[in-house]
């Protein structure tokens, strides 16, 4: 099935079939302290299930899928509180944006479509940190699943060395999220947890794995979904933050428990896949798909 994508104004939607798998969002109308940033919301199965929350009343700045960044050099590019050592979470002027300037769909293929975004990393201040190039593939479109692949280069412009953390890396034990996150619908809370090399369950929260899946089970339809995060062998130091209580999320993190530091004009790279299927896959079923499925 052949993906299609159509801009309308500041939304991009994609489409398979009868069933619009995403909207993407490039300049959200959002209050400034949930950190203004592009997001995905809603992104569905090819049954046209929700697999995404939207600003559930615990964490108004989740939306969908969103790339982030809780912690660079003390400024928050995530949304809401900051975490800081010995004092907890704390409102702080320091919500960032990251500010939409440009976007171009690729060229039609038979098998998959895609587009590429450019971004301006600015603080709270106005100061403009970071220059990122973002893109969005959809591809491996079958009768059951789809695959939504992610790339982002991130370019340090501020003249002097960025550091990017995480709450953990700011002594919250076990709370290293930053970087591609998504937030599942409430529905999903207690969901099953299934990764690589015979791991799973919440005990995967800070741990190493080649993938990560999410099994969530639908209201109102007698429906469960599977996501699949796979993680891309060119990105070092992925540990996953992950929970399925009492909310339903996961974050391939890039700096869980150590800072990533990025000098001056360096570009930061990273890629990953999320796989969107119908259904509750078993670990077989995954397995296999990633096999056949490889970078």
């Amino acid at each position: 099935m052949t993906p299609e994508i159509v801009e309308a104004g500041d939304v991009v939607v994609v489409r398979a079939g009868d069933v619009e798998l995403f909207r993407y969002v490039c300049r959200p109308a959002v209050p400034a302290f949930e950190g203004p940033k592009p997001y995905l919301h809603p992104l569905r199965t090819l049954a046209g299930d929700v697999v995404t929350g939207y600003r559930p009343h615990d964490h108004r700045w989740h939306k969908g899928i969103q790339m982030t960044a809780t912690d660079v050099s003390g400024q928050n590019f995530w949304g809401g509180v900051t975490y800081v050592r010995d004092r907890g979470y704390v409102e702080l002027p320091n919500v960032g944006t990251m500010r939409h300037d440009g976007l171009v769909v690729a060229g039609a293929a038979p098998d998959r479509a895609g587009f590429t975004e450019k971004l301006t990393w600015l603080t709270q201040a106005g100061a403009h940190w970071v220059d990122e190039v973002r893109t969005w593939t959809v591809h491996d479109v079958d009768g059951e699943s789809w695959a939504l692949g992610f790339a982002t280069e991130l370019t340090n412009v501020r003249g002097e060395p960025l550091v990017f953390g995480s709450p953990t890396t700011s002594g919250r034990d076990l709370a290293g999220y930053t970087g591609l996150f998504w937030r599942g619908p409430r529905a999903f809370t207690g969901g099953e947890i299934i990764a690589a090399d015979g791991q799973g369950g919440p005990e995967m929260m800070g741990k190493e794995a080649s993938w990560l899946a999410y099994v969530g089970h639908h209201d109102e339809v007698d429906r469960s979904s599977t996501l699949v995060f796979i993680d891309h062998p060119g990105n070092e130091g992925t540990r996953w933050f992950v929970r399925s209580t009492p909310i339903p999320a996961v974050n391939p993190s890039f700096a869980f428990f150590d800072e990533v530091g990025l000098a001056p004009a360096d570009t930061l790279r990273l890629r990953y896949r999320i796989v969107v299927a119908d259904g509750a896959w078993d670990r077989a079923r995954i397995e296999s798909y990633v096999e056949r499925h490889p970078w």
